[in-house]
């Protein structure tokens, strides 16, 4: 499941929009956006706020299966 994909998943399961995760995140609303229409890719930090704020590996972020 790629990235965009495991984000919405996200915003959906803990029910908050896009400000609110930038919030969490403590970055823009538009950069939320951009990740969500594949603009942009999370930075290495923003990737390891994920990992810290709700336990999502970067393996899982991006779909990557090491199975």
């Amino acid at each position: 499941m790629p990235y965009i994909e495991v984000i919405k998943q996200l915003m959906s399961e803990k029910n908050i929009n896009q400000q609110k995760l930038a919030d969490i995140l403590n970055v823009n609303q538009t950069t939320i956006s951009q990740w969500l229409l594949g603009k942009k890719k999370p930075s290495y930090d923003n990737i390891m706020l994920f990992y810290e704020k709700f336990g999502i590996t970067p393996n899982e972020l991006f779909g990557i299966d090491h199975k």
